[in-house]
């Protein structure tokens, strides 16, 4: 393992570039502390010139949004016959696209919230969640229970993307359920200071407390668990991500599957790795090796 030459894709073209940039040094770091040689990449339209001029066999992808969770960055390493971390090209695809993870979770029997594509102003369910069917970290989404606030989401939400899609609104615990090499790790229970967990949520120190006391059953605990992996299997996911689940406390509902979750001081899939006893490189080394188990 430790004779390839890893390339850290990071950075990128999306709206997401700045929380990339921070995990992908992150794992360059840990990559360099365990005794690989490293190249950091800041992926770019060049980026497959920049690949091999590093003389990279192997890609570590801390790429965020467009360009990296999308897909189209796994198709060209398929091209260039690079393993790289992660889901292949086209698990990225479906779970990056939330209409078309819907419907692989509707398919697969995974509870889920209702939705429609929306077709005019008027509103589907009492309280909605508006969201662009393509960003992430909560680019765009909006949490809105009148009409004129709904149209004002929706107008926003399409400056983010054509494409949109609306969710009933469910009321409850937001939890977030990590995977690792087939295994659910620790459940976290999300507890945003605003009551909204948005962006500024997200990636700002303090702004929302992480727990893992859950308070939930044994039996509740591992259903989360069970309907996370089940959402990552439906959507074709392997190797690492991360399952968001709304649990009403009866019904656990899968919002979306991350296939390239972040890893900054606030990311969740490291605190999950530590709270199952992993440090942060042997998580990133365990990243690592899936590259060649595809």
């Amino acid at each position: 393992m430790k004779a390839n030459k890893v390339a850290v894709l990071y950075g990128g073209m999306s709206a997401e570039r700045e929380v990339s940039l921070r995990s992908g040094k992150a794992a360059y770091d840990a990559l360099v502390r365990l005794g690989y040689d490293t190249a950091l990449i800041d992926m770019d339209r060049d980026v497959a010139f920049k690949l091999r001029e590093a003389g990279a066999t192997v890609c570590f992808i801390a790429l965020h949004g467009t360009y990296g969770e999308d897909g189209r960055i796994q198709g060209l390493l398929d091209i260039m016959g690079l393993p790289y971390t992660g889901s292949d090209f086209q698990a990225n695809m479906i779970s990056f696209d939330k209409l078309l993870s819907k419907e692989h979770f509707v398919k697969a029997g995974v509870p889920t919230p209702a939705y429609v594509v929306p077709v005019d102003n008027k509103m589907p369910f009492a309280k909605c969640v508006v969201k662009p069917c393509r960003q992430g970290s909560s680019v765009g989404i909006h949490i809105v229970d009148n009409e004129a606030d709904y149209a004002a989401a929706l107008e926003d939400a399409a400056k983010f993307d054509s494409k949109l899609m609306v969710e009933e609104c469910i009321t409850g615990k937001e939890l977030t359920v990590s995977i690792l090499n087939g295994e659910a790790l620790p459940v976290i229970w999300i507890r945003p200071k605003k009551g909204v967990y948005d962006y500024e949520s997200k990636y700002t120190k303090g702004m929302t407390e992480y727990v893992f006391e859950t308070e939930m059953t044994d039996e509740h605990y591992k259903y989360v668990q069970k309907v996370a992996l089940d959402a990552f299997n439906a959507t074709g996911c392997s190797g690492y991500g991360r399952v968001d689940v709304i649990f009403d406390g009866t019904e656990g509902y899968v919002l979306e599957v991350n296939t390239l979750p972040g890893m900054t001081e606030t990311s969740l899939l490291p605190k999950a790795a530590g709270k199952a006893g992993m440090t942060f490189d042997q998580m990133v080394e365990k990243m690592l090796e899936g590259a060649f188990k595809k």
